[in-house]
């Protein structure tokens, strides 16, 4: 995406679909004359009443027709969203009215925005870093009320101000060792502990932001669990006791489920994407055999696992074939139908699979579900203690392990004797990796990777 900034730009940047309000935003130099040739004025005049909502009607001028009435109000650069002259009409929502004013802006000098670039106009003009930009539409696309605090919060600066402020810890360290070259023949009072010292908490610093992005990517993308067990163990009940909905088929024969039924729950802010697959066990069926291979490759791909046993049943070879074949995996133990008399050898399993939580339940009856639902936080999410400070995107965890990596370099040439000199050399390849980490040093890939997701007329 390579936006010329002396272009005006037009897009509806409300959602698709019919609603109370549309809105239509235009961008650039001549954003104002646009908006006065769609758009008749009948009280207030926008350019000496900025920020002022003015009423009038959207105008096919051509033809002098009235097509609806609204409000259009102006900002003027540089108060405005793009920091360039802004005006803002709001319309009925009707899809077609909306589409109608954006080919009228389009013929008035305009041309349609590409996706993101009204927030990438914010970025290239100083208003936000590429930190704010991504959080934008983070806040946009939130899928739980904690993953958007977490993006306003980013929006407003936080995370910026704590990458700013591991550059300004770089910077000291930097100081440190450039004072020691410059003057080494005087009696400055700098040890070599004291900028280990500082390098130390660099890099605890950086390992912070770089751990918190499971936690991150747990809030923006969901995670993944997937109920597995032989045939007939109750997953499919389990499944939809968890969704509170009847949403897989439920039967008292093996092999039922034959393919895979993905859902989403919100488990206290936190999206999972539960999935009910065949059961494990020999195949009556040629596509109940080919659902159990999927089932294998959805459980290993997965980023936890519900293995659900019948404790109305004694154990069996497949319930230890499961646990054996995933037990290096995030797994919780399931003793499902706790309503029936019990059979399975509880202490024999917890004995030998001693790495997974384990918890009884009754799908069926509705018992000990909540409890379930707290012990799969607990077991697949990392934020049990969440951080005001988290990251939520690879790209942004690649450039932290960057850094983190160049950081350790420079701490074993230090604690191997090297010199001054080198150890700084080193440090300062960090610096242009902070700065494409806050767009500081602009870099065309994350830019086009970032706004490439972005919605038209954001």
């Amino acid at each position: 995406m390579n936006p010329n900034l002396e272009d005006t730009i037009i897009a509806v940047s409300t959602p698709p679909g019919s609603g109370g309000i549309g809105i239509v935003r235009i961008s650039g130099p001549k954003a104002l004359d646009v908006a006065r040739q769609i758009f008749q004025v009948e009280k207030n005049n926008p350019a000496e009443n900025p920020r002022t909502l003015c009423f009038g009607y959207l105008l096919n001028s051509k033809i002098g027709e009235k097509l609806d009435a609204g409000y259009l109000c102006y900002f003027p650069a540089p108060g405005s969203y793009t920091r360039e002259d802004v005006v803002e009409i709001n319309l009925h929502g009707s899809p077609v009215l909306l589409s109608e004013a954006v080919k009228l802006g389009i013929e008035a000098g305009a041309r349609l925005a590409h996706p993101g670039e009204f927030t990438l106009r914010a970025y290239l003009n100083g208003r936000i870093d590429i930190i704010q930009a991504e959080a934008v539409n983070d806040l946009i696309r939130a899928v739980s009320l904690d993953q958007a605090k977490i993006s306003f919060r980013q929006l407003e600066g936080s995370l910026s101000k704590r990458i700013s402020n591991l550059r300004e810890q770089l910077v000291e360290v930097l100081v440190l060792l450039e004072t020691i070259l410059e003057f080494p023949d005087e009696d400055v009072e700098i040890s070599r502990s004291q900028i280990k010292a500082g390098m130390k908490g660099l890099i605890d610093g950086v390992e912070q932001l770089i751990k918190s992005y499971e936690q991150g990517r747990a809030l923006l993308e969901g995670l993944t669990i997937a109920l597995l067990g032989k045939t007939n163990v109750g997953k499919s009940t389990l499944f939809n006791a968890l969704l509170e909905e009847e949403r897989s088929i439920v039967t008292p024969y093996p092999g039922t489920t034959r393919d895979f039924i993905r859902e989403n729950i919100n488990v206290n802010g936190v999206l999972m994407r539960l999935v009910d697959m065949a059961g494990f066990g020999l195949a009556q069926h040629p596509v109940e055999e080919e659902g159990i291979i999927r089932s294998q490759k959805i459980a290993e791909q997965a980023d936890g696992l519900l293995i659900i046993l019948d404790s109305s049943r004694e154990e069996s070879e497949e319930d230890f074939y499961l646990l054996e074949k995933f037990q290096q995996k995030k797994s919780l133990i399931v003793f499902n139908k706790c309503d029936l008399e019990p059979k399975i050898d509880k202490n024999e399993i917890l004995k030998r699979y001693s790495q997974s939580a384990s918890i009884d339940v009754s799908a069926l009856k509705g018992i000990n579900l909540e409890n379930l639902k707290t012990l799969m936080l607990q077991t697949f999410s990392p934020t049990a203690e969440r951080q005001d400070d988290i990251i939520l995107h690879e790209h942004q965890k690649i450039l932290l392990e960057k850094i983190k990596a160049n950081l350790e370099k420079s701490g074993l040439l230090l604690e191997e004797g090297f010199s001054e000199e080198l150890v700084a050399e080193e440090l300062k390849e960090a610096l242009p990796v902070l700065g494409q980490l806050t767009g500081e040093i602009k870099s065309q890939e994350i830019i086009e990777q970032i706004f490439n997701r972005f919605c038209i007329g954001k």
